[in-house]
């Protein structure tokens, strides 16, 4: 017989990930054949932070949350990329065969670093990281209609006046008839529809 064949790196990842799954799986199933079941009105209400939900579930959500966690992920998982980088770098068999790959990794690293670095002073130069503003951005649009154009706009609809609304008023005009209102004519139909006896009937 031959030799027993070894395990790869990649079985071992496949036998940890089955090996967690299933001791997940085996706590979860333990969990709800040994825990009691009696629920109440405390323990089915929302959770939050211990204190009692008040009002609903749609709420006006602020962006900066969206653009503050945004950038938290962007950086976050890209040092998942660092992993290979330090089990490459830290493999002393690799090094002494081919020391090129201890420097080639080293360099790699301070580039990938450096655009890392690069991406976060541009979002912290443009203000992104700060919660509140202390310079507004005025919007500026790039249209060769003068000023004065839209003066004149302002100044015409500033002469016209809004009427009040009075419910007695609205219900007299709408009461009266006047005298231009004219009834609508009546359409006729364009065909006549005729309608046959089946055969069967007498």
């Amino acid at each position: 017989m031959g030799d027993v064949a070894q395990i790869s790196e990649f079985g071992k990842i496949l036998i940890f990930l089955i090996t967690g799954i299933i001791l997940v799986c085996l706590i979860f199933f333990i969990t709800r054949l040994l825990s009691p079941n009696k629920p109440n009105a405390e323990k089915l209400t929302s959770y939050e932070c211990g204190e009692d939900p008040v009002g609903g579930a749609w709420l006006p959500f602020n962006p900066r949350f969206y653009v503050i966690a945004l950038i938290f992920l962007l950086f976050e998982v890209e040092m998942v990329f660092v992993i290979p980088w330090a089990t490459v770098f830290g493999n002393h068999d690799m090094i002494t065969f081919e020391p090129r790959w201890g420097v080639f990794s080293l360099v790699e690293m301070f580039i990938f670093l450096g655009v890392l670095i690069l991406g976060l002073v541009y979002v912290w130069r443009k203000g992104d990281l700060e919660w509140i503003k202390n310079k507004p951005v005025k919007p500026v649009t790039d249209v060769t209609i003068p000023a004065s154009v839209y003066d004149k706009i302002n100044a015409e609809q500033s002469a016209y006046k809004v009427k009040a609304f009075s419910m007695e008023t609205s219900l007299a005009e709408t009461t009266t008839p006047t005298a231009t209102t004219t009834a609508p004519p009546i359409r006729r139909p364009m065909f006549k529809p005729t309608f046959k006896k089946p055969d069967n009937e007498q």
